[in-house]
């Protein structure tokens, strides 16, 4: 069976139809992954969820140990991970409970672990497309499948968090052409390309982004728009092992050759 990795909330564990297996403790050479790995099958599927915040959201995005979460995937050999986001949207079009499936990103972070290379192994992945394209083909069929409408552009700019951001960077980052903003996705899709699994983001926008709406920002609104979009984010897994495949034509499981610089 193929193993795939989902990273989310709780909420997406509760799906009708998905067996329960059991739970997995991972250590790994970079500390302990936010929370145990849950394992469920489903159709020809094996799913391994994972909840990036730890199970009462203990972590907040800056203190995410990312590096431990994608080895804990690498270890339990997952070819495959499909991540969950709330954002907030920058484009004027998004609006809350729009489903967007990113096709770059743009990283703003700081003080976060970015790689697994260090002293004497140093190499540099080639991050021109952040998104696996067979894996944002696979989620564009489960959405049609689905009747579930998703954008299938934009650009996510990831913020250090855990602050909303001020009204003007909001600005900033849409003349650089940022479409959506979050806290959690570097360096997250790049450790994934370091281990050379295939990865991409499925984001909600849970609100209008700062200096948008004349509305404050709040966490609540946050937590209630997601927690309405779950149905949508079901109904796109049950579809998933109607349109998942094996077979793979990007460059994801090749990603490290020729990149060492350090021979």
């Amino acid at each position: 069976m193929t193993k795939i990795g989902i990273i989310g909330g709780s909420g997406l564990y509760e799906i009708e139809g998905f067996e329960f297996i059991e739970e997995l403790s991972v250590s790994t050479e970079y500390g302990q992954p936010s929370d145990s790995y849950r394992y469920f099958k489903y159709g020809n599927l094996e799913l391994y969820f994972l909840n990036r915040h730890g199970r009462n959201h203990s972590y907040p995005p800056h203190l995410v140990n990312y590096r431990a979460n994608i080895d804990g995937f690498f270890q339990i050999g997952v070819k495959g991970i499909f991540s969950f986001t709330a954002t907030g949207g920058i484009n004027n079009s998004y609006r809350p409970g729009d489903i967007i499936i990113p096709d770059n990103g743009i990283d703003f972070t700081n003080g976060r672990m970015h790689t697994y290379f260090e002293e004497n192994n140093v190499h540099h992945i080639d991050f021109t497309e952040p998104f696996c394209p067979d894996l944002r083909r696979i989620m564009f069929e489960s959405a049609e499948r689905a009747n579930v409408p998703v954008c299938r552009t934009g650009t996510y700019l990831c913020t250090n968090g855990p602050r909303l951001e001020t009204a003007a960077e909001i600005r900033a980052f849409d003349r650089m052409g940022a479409d959506l903003v979050g806290m959690t996705l570097f360096p997250e899709c790049s450790l994934a390309r370091e281990k050379e699994i295939c990865y991409t983001n499925i984001s909600v926008i849970t609100n209008f982004a700062a200096g948008t709406s004349p509305q404050k920002l709040t966490s609540d609104e946050v937590v209630a728009e997601m927690q309405k979009a779950g149905d949508k984010l079901k109904r796109l897994m049950r579809n998933l092992p109607a349109s998942y495949t094996d077979e793979r034509t990007c460059g994801c499981v090749t990603a490290l050759q020729g990149t060492k610089i350090s021979k």
